[in-house]
């Protein structure tokens, strides 16, 4: 099923004794004198090259109090440039009242990782684990930049280095690594160290279930096939995590044949395990594909057994409706839900703009207003779309152009260079005309100053009679409005309102 492959079972020997990392007390916050740390950082940008004697007496003579708050401080101004940070650490090395903790190495060493200097780099991590300043947080640090840079012998080595200094192997420190290296798509890399040490660290489920997340990711189903053969021949279950990771893999590939028969081995051998999030999932994905009948065979196991079926999932149920035209249905549904949120709304929205009913939508989403389900920005980028399509809207009208006020939103807002790219790509385009980036066109104007743009633009646009792109307008400047302005909004024009159920007799 999942391209199996058996594997023979690899034979890990006894882990070590493991041993609780050391623990250091945390040095009470203190505030930083903001003047204080202006002048250090001048200092260290400037002189950052000079001599350490000049270095020294530049730093003496600002006259600042050095504390642990002080020099995280110092690393969040330069995060991305390993001199200024480490010549600061060495002049804090010289003074006597001050001693470093893991938190202020584990900052530094984050700087210098993130500037790539890796023999810097693994200068610090030999001075951590000789001085025993080593944390989980030390390890995903390391191999995160180590994996990062391909120093793959330096990834297990580190390891080797930590053991040898008295923090022993730890199957719960490699399953923390192996998490934040799938997480940032260095599963390779991970693999790569899990399959090093398994003669010391024998990796669990944990383990093999972050590899195989990390793979599916990825997009690579043959290596989390793999994973997912390894990790059964060791005797290890999958977790309902991993499962949902292959299936929407599956899903997203177009493989629902393999994502639904994982799906009934669950339901065979392990039923009670099946909850809200994998139910969802699977009734999420057969809906987009407009798979109904399979889809309320699921929905419909889910309140035989009692699992909460929330509007989420409703959502969906929605929205598979809709793609197969089936509206009546869908709004009897919509109007069978106590409390409707924005999740129903948008699968109702949504369907509505697929069957190019963007005049019915935006009924909807006033009706979703009237009953107090705010919209967030996804709603009105759907809704312009559904009016004005991916390219925009052109009109002779300065004021009905969205290029012109696209253009006018990205000066405003200090994008000069971004207009000007623009609007040479809109000159040029001949025959080819860009797509219409309606996220910046929202975010320029979200402020005080879009509010007056929104209420000048909706006058204009309800003076050419189109009504339904006014209100659209209008709504979302009056939500970025300050508090005391939405608290006053006058509410939709009674002419232009409609109500969910008055759409149910339109439908033929």
């Amino acid at each position: 099923m999942l391209l199996l492959r058996r594997t023979a079972k690899l034979i890990f020997s006894n882990p070590r004794s493991l041993q609780p990392l050391r623990r250091h007390h945390h040095h009470p916050i203190s505030p930083v004198n903001p003047d204080h740390l202006l002048r250090v950082c001048t200092v260290l940008y400037q002189q950052q090259n000079s001599p350490e004697s000049r270095l020294t007496s530049k730093l003496t003579s600002c006259e600042f109090q050095l504390t642990h708050e002080f020099f995280l401080q110092i690393c969040n101004k330069f995060p991305y440039s390993w001199r200024p940070v480490y010549r600061f650490f060495l002049y804090t090395e010289s003074q006597p009242s001050f001693k470093h903790t893991t938190v202020s190495f584990n900052k530094m060493l984050d700087v210098v990782g993130k500037s790539r200097n890796i023999d810097l780099f693994w200068d610090l991590l030999n001075d951590m684990a000789r001085r025993g300043f080593v944390s989980d947080r030390t390890f995903v640090i390391a191999l995160k930049t180590l994996g990062g840079a391909r120093e793959l012998k330096k990834c297990v080595e580190f390891f080797h280095l930590m053991n040898s200094n008295g923090c022993e192997y730890n199957l719960g420190t490699l399953n923390k690594v192996v998490e934040a290296m799938c997480k940032c798509k260095l599963v390779e890399e991970a693999k790569f160290v899990v399959f090093k040490l398994r003669e010391l660290v024998r990796p669990d489920g944990v383990t093999y279930k972050w590899l195989v997340g990390g793979y599916c990711d990825k997009g690579d189903l043959v290596e989390a096939s793999k994973v997912w053969n390894l990790m059964e021949d060791e005797g290890f279950e999958p977790d309902v995590d991993a499962v949902e990771k292959m299936m929407e893999t599956f899903f997203k590939v177009n493989q629902y044949g393999e994502a639904l028969r994982l799906f009934d081995t669950m339901r065979f051998k392990r039923m009670d395990e099946l909850g809200v999030s994998t139910y969802g999932l699977v009734i999420r994905w057969l809906c987009k594909k407009g798979m109904m009948a399979q889809a309320h065979e699921v929905f419909e196991e889910m309140r035989e057994r009692g699992v909460r079926v929330d509007n989420t999932i409703l959502g969906h149920i929605v929205y598979g409706l809709m793609t197969k035209r089936r509206v009546r249905e869908a709004y009897q549904v919509v109007e069978g839900i106590e409390a409707p949120d924005l999740s129903v709304y948008h699968g109702l929205i949504k369907g509505l703009l697929r069957l190019r009913r963007a005049s019915e939508a935006t009924q909807v989403f006033r009706e979703m207003v009237r009953r107090g389900c705010e919209p967030t920005m996804h709603t009105y980028i759907m809704l312009l779309q559904g009016h004005l399509g991916r390219r925009g809207r052109k009109g002779s009208d300065p004021l009905v152009n969205f290029d012109t006020i696209f253009v006018g939103g990205m000066v405003k807002a200090g994008k000069s260079k971004e207009a000007t790219k623009y609007v040479e790509r809109v000159i040029n385009r001949g025959m080819e005309v860009p797509r219409f980036d309606y996220n910046k066109f929202l975010y320029y104007f979200s402020n005080e100053e879009g509010v007056c743009m929104f209420e000048d633009v909706g006058k204009k646009l309800r003076e050419v009679r189109l009504f339904d792109l006014a209100d659209i307008l209008e709504s979302y400047g009056q939500k970025m409005a300050t508090r005391d302005r939405r608290r006053n909004r006058s509410p939709i024009a009674p002419d232009t309102q409609a109500v969910i159920s008055d759409t149910d007799n339109q439908v033929v």
